[in-house]
């Protein structure tokens, strides 16, 4: 794509935009509302609050119907987006790049992505999408990035694998190529596979930055059917 591709849209994530979609075009120095790299100055785009939901971003798929969205924003944005496409069947029809606003993305780190803005730009209009898993949890959601189970007491398999077995202070979960990992830590053993299943006493759940509102007894990342069509190196 090295001219600007019509079906190309850039979704501003947080940056300003607060209880309703704001929709303009190109970059305004300023604004508040379009701080994005020069690269993407002229692709159509859309401004949208923090973790979009489903009045905020599907009339924007509804109405544009674009073949590849670009998300500026932090990994839980990104998580956002990709749950509307689940929820849409359109996993298989609109590729994703992603500009990630935090040169800290566990996503960028988990995915192989340019944690620097102006890379990312340019490998988000030029790069070519592959299809890599999606991570979906029973809590409705998907992990892009990192997620963590705080203050676990009790037991947790990766497929086959058991991975912990009595009390750690973290288990870290990451998608990938593979599916969903566990990640080494104290009390914790590495292992990649389709399922991570948590059993515990009521343990705190971070997903991508976000914590889940409740202490819950168990917990599933587990690999969707349907694959994501990521742009990436």
């Amino acid at each position: 794509m090295s001219t600007i591709d019509s079906s190309v849209m850039l979704l501003t994530v947080g940056d300003g935009a607060t209880g309703r979609r704001l929709p303009f075009h190109g970059s305004r120095p300023g604004s508040g509302l379009a701080r994005v790299p020069a690269a993407l100055a002229s692709v159509p785009a859309v401004a949208l609050p923090s973790r979009p939901g489903r009045g905020d971003l599907d009339p924007v798929l509804d109405e544009q119907r674009p073949g590849r969205v670009v998300v500026s924003g932090d990994d839980a944005d990104l998580a956002a987006v990709l749950v509307r496409l689940l929820r849409k069947d359109l996993l298989g029809a609109v590729e994703v790049a992603f500009v990630p606003t935090s040169r800290r993305s566990a996503a960028a780190a988990a995915w192989g992505l340019p944690r620097d803005r102006a890379q990312a730009a340019a490998l988000a209009l030029d790069g070519v999408a592959s299809p890599v898993p999606l991570v979906r949890d029973d809590a409705g959601g998907v992990l892009v990035g990192r997620g963590e189970v705080r203050n676990l007491r009790g037991e947790a398999y990766c497929d086959d694998t058991l991975v912990v077995r009595g009390a750690v202070r973290r288990l870290v979960a990451t998608p990938g190529p593979g599916g969903v990992s566990s990640v080494r830590g104290r009390g914790v053993i590495p292992a990649t596979g389709r399922a991570l299943q948590i059993g515990c006493v009521g343990a705190t759940v971070v997903v991508d930055g976000v914590e889940h509102p409740r202490v819950v007894p168990r917990w599933v990342w587990y690999r969707h059917t349907t694959d994501w069509l990521l742009v990436r190196p």
